[in-house]
């Protein structure tokens, strides 16, 4: 029987056809391909074909079978002996031993009780003991643990996270509800992370993101959720970056029954959930972590310098292990079928695939920077075997890279010769707008090259556009709305404060920032929680340097919620925006064709989706009878505009005006309007007639 997931690469000419540079490194495409075809080759002879293969959780880990009999499954290669201990032994460590099997695999069965039941309880605690080759005895969380909690405090028992059996009753098992939702042809994000939701200080639940976030979500019209810190990680900081249980869901929310609630009433909200997958690196942590867990320092990671991350102080998997290969395939697939998320979101693809670079250092895009020894072409490989394989699995599942370096193919088609993720973040779009707002004053602004950086992509390739993310949230760094108001934020934003300067410039770019972003800098858009309403204060989660404290580590709704704040404009235009581009999609309708970007007047027009855009982003100066140029013969009407005072604008413009277009031509395209542009307003035009 044929496999389903056999991998069929076929030529490459279609690469080289859209970009002629790709030419000179032919021959090293095909080569990298030929490997990705090597291993699937392997995995078909030796594994049944990587469907099976990518269900290592099937085999390893803790199975309960229906007899009410355990079997328990561990790969340590490194390990002289494998015990299993727990509650269901008195915690004696050596007298449940595993069988050593071939190519480092070890079995335990442990048989039911006498009575039928079962030898190991729901919530009961366990280890995994590993003899290593010293003949020291050392306690180990599985790797394939698929709940594990941290004591209390009260408990003084220390930090480390405790495993326990996840196994509950039928009747205790959530049971799905809804259907997953159509794939969204414009892909509006809302990157969240479940613990910070709270407006309280302290960590929010599953069930209260599901009972109260979401639904503002969905107001929101957002059509797709991306949900980061899920993978248990011991060091509440580090948001989720520095994973110790690659299989259990974050228990400092709730429980995985409560975490299938969550996705399935964002399913039922008509929303796409996205995971956070951390498979660039794992925690050092050795107790409650990979690090380690054969008493060697290799197992899951490169022995020596080549498995080590020295700038985040983390653990770099070996790609080149069968094993490794098979437990992050398996996880991605563990996400998908046991949880029904929707795809992932990749973090760090450009460290897993240019080691030798420095964070934040720079690409200049020579081709040459993409091939050959600078990248690792092991890492390469497991991205385009995981990208193959769930694209297989499931041909409406969504793969983003988190990638700064603009490396070509990557979000192209493993058929085609590419590394098959459908998005990559368009990461220099917010390192250009916090540049502009920390350096220059916005009559400073070079509008040409604001323009060349939302429109600096790969052709077909899509990039998921976006203003901020969480990285600009975090203490140590600012919001755009923080560069933008700063300290009056604390005293001008109450609608019957009086009027400031300041707190006007801040509303009127903060919104044009992110419809220019959205309309012009990709095919899809994110927004991180909170920023869509110009949260006033940074992300800080609670360590020794803030006393442990949650202040920050929350979201304010209270603001946006206040009538008498003026947070609820910046909300009501992201609203508006999101809801126009769910009418008109521009962002599935192809790239904008700009006609305009004067410097002096701080003006930029562009076309997309059969909408007219334009933005003037002078301080002082409106201009009247402004012409606009546009392909497009007929009468146009303004549907979204800055200004509203829906939005805190100053309704300057007038939404009933008719714009009949002009033969003539201008700036390029065969016709034009003549509209009213006042100084900081974003205005969208549509053709109501032809």
């Amino acid at each position: 029987m044929s496999d389903p997931m056999k991998v069929e690469v076929k030529d490459i000419d279609k690469l080289l056809e859209m970009d002629g540079y790709l030419k000179p490194f032919e021959r090293e495409i095909r080569r990298r391909h030929g490997v990705l075809k090597d291993w699937i080759a392997k995995i078909d002879q030796c594994e049944g074909g990587l469907e099976e293969f990518s269900q290592g959780y099937k085999y390893y880990g803790l199975h309960f079978q229906p007899d009410n009999s355990v079997i328990a499954r561990e790969w340590a290669p490194g390990a002289r002996d494998v015990y299993l201990t727990g509650d269901f032994n008195n915690w004696h460590w050596e007298s449940h031993p595993y069988k050593k099997l071939p190519f480092g695999k070890w079995e335990l069965h442990l048989p039911a009780n006498p009575d039928g039941s079962a030898p190991i309880k729901h919530l009961s605690e366990i280890k995994v003991i590993v003899r290593n080759q010293h003949g020291q005895l050392l306690d180990r969380l599985s790797p394939w643990a698929k709940y594990v909690v941290q004591p209390p405090k009260s408990a003084n028992q220390g930090v480390n996270y405790k495993q326990y059996v996840w196994q509950p009753p039928e009747e205790e098992r959530y049971q799905r509800q809804n259907a997953r939702p159509p794939k969204p042809k414009s892909l509006r994000i809302y990157e969240c992370h479940v613990g910070i939701a709270s407006q309280e200080p302290r960590v929010g639940s599953y069930d209260e993101f599901a009972d109260r976030i979401v639904p503002r979500i969905k107001r929101q019209g957002y059509n797709c959720i991306q949900v980061m810190a899920i993978m248990e990680h011991a060091y509440y900081a580090s948001f989720g970056y520095q994973v110790t249980s690659f299989y259990a869901a974050s228990s400092r929310y709730g429980n995985p029954e409560q975490l299938k609630r969550m996705i399935d009433v964002a399913h039922a909200q008509g929303l796409y959930v996205l995971l956070d997958v951390v498979h660039s690196h794992a925690s050092k942590n050795v107790q409650d972590g990979l690090n380690q867990f054969d008493g060697t320092n290799s197992c899951f990671f490169h022995d020596g310098a080549r498995g080590e991350h020295a700038l985040w102080d983390s653990r770099l998997f070996n790609y080149t292990e069968h094993e490794v290969l098979r437990f992050l395939l398996s996880n991605l697939r563990w996400w998908h079928d046991e949880y029904n998320f929707d795809g992932y979101r990749f973090d760090g693809v450009t460290s897993m695939l240019y080691h030798s670079r420095g964070i934040g250092e720079g690409f200049s895009g020579d081709y040459n920077e993409y091939f050959g020894l600078n990248v690792d072409t092991d890492a390469l490989n497991y991205l385009g075997l995981a990208n193959y394989m769930l694209h297989k699995l499931d041909p409406e599942v969504i793969t983003i890279a988190e990638d700064v370096s603009g490396m070509p193919t990557l979000c192209r088609p493993v058929s085609e010769g590419g590394i098959g993720f459908d998005y990559r973040l368009g990461m220099a779009i917010p390192d250009k707008w916090i540049e502009l707002l920390k350096e220059q004053t916005d009559d400073q602004w070079d509008i040409g090259n604001i323009v060349h950086t939302l429109t600096n992509r790969r052709w077909m390739e899509n990039t998921v556009a976006y203003a901020e993310s969480h990285d600009q949230a975090l203490v140590g760094d600012k919001t755009i709305a923080f560069w933008l108001m700063d300290k009056e934020m604390y005293t001008h934003m109450s609608t019957i404060s009086e009027p400031s300067i300041i707190i006007d410039r801040g509303l009127a770019l903060h919104k044009m920032i992110r419809l220019i972003t959205h309309a012009l800098g990709g095919e899809a858009y994110l927004n991180f929680m909170g920023n869509e309403f110009g949260h006033p204060e940074w992300l800080d989660f609670p360590r020794v340097g803030n006393n442990d404290s949650y202040h920050y580590a929350r979201r304010q709704w209270n603001l946006v919620d206040d009538n008498l704040l003026k947070y609820k404009y910046l909300n009501e235009f992201d609203r508006a925006m999101n809801e126009l581009e769910e009418r008109y999609g521009w962002l599935h309708s192809g790239p904008a064709y700009v006609s305009w970007k004067h410097q002096s007047d701080k003006t930029i027009h562009f076309e997309r989706a059969g909408l007219v855009f334009v933005f003037n982003f002078h301080p002082t100066k409106s201009f009247s009878d402004y012409r606009v140029g546009t392909n497009w013969a007929g009468t146009y009407q303004a549907v979204l505009s800055s200004d509203d005072p829906l939005f805190g604008g100053h309704n300057r413009i007038d939404m009933n005006c008719k714009h009949q277009s002009d033969p003539w031509g201008h700036a390029g395209r065969s016709n034009f309007i003549q509209v009213y542009t006042p100084c900081r307003t974003a205005v969208v035009y549509a053709r109501i007639s032809d």
